[in-house]
């Protein structure tokens, strides 16, 4: 999710909590209310679309109160689940893992239920795609996360301001610009010299999925730093090579010039994973309301970016009461509805096939039918790329950094070295 949902907030999850009535922060386990209600805390990140499940939990399980510890970003909310780890104690009963931080979780897996034996027995493995139950599962078979979301890739594009650069802007029309990398690359140059503005928003935001289409991430299967033999260097010198073309807006996702750049049109495309059409939709506004275009047509053919769990800690009081409820959020009627509200993708086999799913449309969109493409999109993913320990923190504290680096003016060559020397000291 929403890396989903990189960015570097400070303030820890601790100072994000929401309606902390009976439970005092970092408190850690479930206690009791007054009237005997059993609470369960959860914690997230970012939007994982619940906060309508929780109600709905609520007045089907009457003895029971949820209470949500919600963090803006991922790198805080992960932050605070390692030290709190390594404390022993202040966890929420429910903690939500992002899939770049899903490897140094599963190197503490330890401290985690295996929720083959807490869960509710009829929750199957093939409630899932399968790549997302593989990333989960330790080498002696414990399954200590059930899936959320995953982050099927499209192409988001603003039609008028293709239009404007006299460029294709229908579904065939655009296949041809989004081919491929190259192709995406060309097209910018071709947008930037017709308008003088951006093609896309963010070094940052194009490098990553691009990043996770490669095979090999930025390390291998044994967790060794694989970034000087992989293929990102290739990558992020075509990266470097648009922004010193022009094609880069230059804005820091997330930040508060990012969001407006969505609503002052700052750049014509944004790579655009499932999570990605609520932020499109708030940042851009009504005024842009059928201006903007989803295309299955992505450079490469597709891929992922993003997709999260939910974890029981094992420091936790009520453990399979958490379990139930982990397991009834991530059930294929529950993720579909947290995909109509924020955008969250499933990533159950069952939801994936449904006609509630399939026959979703975003008017904002143009009335696209989001749940078909996204599912198709989804199907087109083989595998999930192997996360090593320090993947998470590579990518927001390194890739990104180096990358605003040269669209602030640093040569490509110097940021790639700079990237290679904080992915060396990430990994030790």
């Amino acid at each position: 999710m929403r890396y989903r949902r990189a960015g570097l907030a400070k303030a820890l999850a601790c100072t994000a909590v929401v309606a902390l009535a009976a439970t005092a922060c970092g408190s850690g386990g479930s206690t009791t209310t007054s009237d005997g209600k059993t609470v369960l805390t959860i914690a997230t990140f970012n939007e994982f679309g619940y906060e309508e499940l929780f109600k709905e939990y609520e007045a089907a399980n009457p003895n029971v109160k949820i209470e949500q510890r919600k963090t803006g970003q991922g790198a805080p909310h992960h932050q605070n689940l390692f030290t709190k780890l390594t404390a022993g104690s202040g966890l929420a009963d429910i903690e939500g893992i992002e899939e770049g931080y899903l490897a140094k979780v599963m190197a503490q897996s330890s401290k985690f239920e295996d929720l083959k034996k807490i869960g509710p027995s009829d929750v199957r493995e093939d409630r899932w795609l399968q790549w997302k139950v593989d990333a989960v599962t330790t080498k002696d078979g414990k399954l200590i996360g059930y899936g959320t979301d995953i982050g099927p890739l499209a192409m988001c594009y603003r039609k008028d301001l293709l239009e404007a650069a006299n460029m294709p802007s229908d579904a065939e029309g655009v296949k041809a610009l989004f081919e491929n990398w190259d192709s995406y690359f060309a097209a910018g140059d071709q947008y930037v010299k017709a308008t003088g503005k951006a093609w896309f928003d963010s070094a940052s935001q194009v490098f990553n999925p691009m990043h996770n289409q490669e095979k090999v991430g930025y390390f291998d299967a044994d967790d060794k730093l694989a970034i000087e033999t992989n293929n990102d260097k290739k990558l992020f010198e075509q990266v470097v090579k648009a922004v010193e073309g022009g094609q880069s807006a230059k804005l820091v996702a997330w930040s508060d010039e990012w969001k407006r750049g969505f609503k002052e049109s700052a750049f014509a495309t944004k790579v655009c994973p499932s999570w990605m059409l609520g932020g499109i939709r708030e940042n851009s506004g009504p005024e842009h309301k059928g201006k903007w275009a989803v295309s299955a047509s992505f450079p490469g053919g597709g891929g992922n970016w993003g997709g999260s769990y939910l974890a029981v800690p094992t420091q936790g009081k009520n453990k399979e009461e958490a379990a139930k409820l982990a397991a009834w959020l991530t059930a294929p009627e529950q993720q579909i509805k947290a995909f109509k509200a924020k955008g969250t993708f499933p990533s159950q086999t069952q939801a994936l096939i449904s006609p509630e799913l399939l026959n979703q449309t975003d008017e904002y969109f143009g009335g696209e039918k989001v749940g078909l493409l996204f599912a198709e999109q989804a199907n087109k993913v083989p595998a999930a790329q192997y996360k090593g320990p320090e993947d998470g923190a590579i990518q927001e504290n390194v890739i990104a950094p180096a990358l605003q680096s040269v669209e602030q003016g640093t040569s490509g060559a110097d940021a790639w070295n700079t990237v290679v020397e904080g992915a060396k000291k990430a990994a030790k």
